[in-house]
């Protein structure tokens, strides 16, 4: 019986190796193979140095850069006047037609006068028997046959005839409503015989040879803008074309609601395109630059207030560069890209995707793509100079009648 449990503890252990055994042949691993079908060697711990992280990088360009700012207005004549009588009266004429162009003193509606004029012909008459008695007595007291006094009250009452006169003429005066200034009548409210009382609307007269463009800009502009700084309008109502404007006054007094400073800009409207009341959309130039250095907009990295990007300088190899923190000041920003002010120079290298993976400076990085398309600057260019792209090919030629209405009158305003 002892031999039997030998035996059978020995066969238990003989079956538990074999199992060990085969579980280990199936998974033990497989050594690599060289080309020529030898075994290499298992690679130790320290194979070699871990491979630079890569980086996407691009270059400091030079374009145009324009400094602008973008506004919504409403256009408006140099002139404006609705016409209105200061008496009441019967309109016995009206010398214009809706939309003709008239001129300074010009007739345009005449009152019923034949009253006013009764007077003034009363006036006359008493101012002639006026300057008769004065005159008559003023050689009486040169003979000696009346006092001085006769002649001061006959001097009197030659002022007081006079003075009737005048009043006579005035009022008849009103009676005449005239053009205040060269421009072109609306669409009149009235017509022959009807009664008109003191302040009642005749038609309005738009001065349009040039058009007032009036909008607002942040306060924080108020330090850029200036008069004589060109402004580019668009308008609904003419898609396709741009208007250049001259800012001709800034309005000294700061909203107090929106924080926002009023600025009049003039378009030369010779060509009588543009009417008063439409909507403006306005881009107000403050300055171009034609050599700005811009860089993509993912190259900034913002920390504690200031701005940085990684610069990359030539490494140990053609495929190694070494990355530096270099902080920058930033200009004006556009859509995907922004200007560096002071910190980078036209050409250098910086990294647009994967900052994360620089942990220090000094650190080697690889490039993925170095160069980018050769349209790549013309397309930057675009968004940077979008403001003034096109402008020139699409301005409207006025008519060369006469001088830009809006120097005439930047002139007039600053009295040179």
């Amino acid at each position: 019986m002892a031999s039997k449990a030998i035996y059978t503890l020995i066969a238990a252990v003989g079956i538990a190796a074999a199992s060990g055994l085969a579980w280990w042949y199936q998974h033990k691993p497989a050594a690599p193979r060289l080309e020529n079908g030898q075994a290499s060697a298992p690679a130790g711990p320290a194979s070699g140095p871990a491979r630079a992280p890569a980086v996407e990088v691009a270059r400091v360009e030079l374009t145009r850069l324009t400094d602008d700012a973008q506004a919504v207005g409403s256009l408006r004549s140099r002139q404006s006047v609705v016409l209105r009588p200061e008496v009441s009266g019967r309109v016995t004429q009206l010398n214009f037609r809706d939309g003709d162009r008239v001129r300074r003193g010009q007739l345009l509606v005449q009152l019923d006068d034949q009253l006013p004029l009764a007077q003034l012909q009363q006036a006359q008459a008493e101012l002639s028997i006026a300057q008769a008695n004065h005159k008559r007595n003023q050689e009486l007291v040169a003979q000696g046959f009346i006092s001085q006094r006769s002649v001061d009250e006959s001097s009197a009452n030659l002022q007081v005839s006079q003075a009737k006169l005048a009043l006579a003429r005035a009022t008849a005066a009103r009676l005449r409503i005239v053009a205040p200034f060269d421009g072109i009548a609306g669409i009149r409210n009235i017509s022959v015989g009807d009664y008109l009382k003191d302040g009642a609307d005749i038609v309005n007269i738009e001065d349009m040879d040039a058009i007032f463009v009036d909008f607002r800009l942040p306060e924080r502009f108020q330090t850029k803008i200036q008069r004589g700084q060109t402004a580019y309008v668009d308008l609904d109502a003419l898609p396709g074309r741009k208007y250049a404007a001259v800012v001709q006054a800034i309005d000294p007094l700061v909203d107090a609601n929106g924080r926002s400073v009023g600025i009049r800009a003039c378009i030369d409207n010779r060509h009588l395109q543009l009417r008063p009341g439409m909507f403006a959309r306005i881009t107000a130039v403050f300055g171009e630059r034609d050599d700005a250095r811009v860089i993509p907009e993912e190259a900034i990295v913002p920390q504690g207030g200031k701005q940085f990007v990684i610069r990359l300088i030539d490494g140990p190899d053609q495929d190694t560069r070494i990355a530096q923190r270099v902080e920058v000041k930033v200009g004006i920003r556009r859509p995907g890209r922004v200007e560096i002010l002071e910190g980078l120079q036209p050409g250098d290298l910086v990294v647009t995707a994967g900052q994360q993976r620089v942990q220090k400076d000094g650190m080697p990085v690889r490039i993925i793509d170095l160069s980018r398309p050769a349209g790549a600057a013309a397309s930057a260019s675009t968004p940077v100079a979008a403001a003034t792209a096109g402008i020139s090919a699409h301005l409207p030629t006025p008519k060369q009648d006469g001088p830009n209405p809006c120097l005439v009158a930047a002139t007039a305003k600053t009295g040179r």
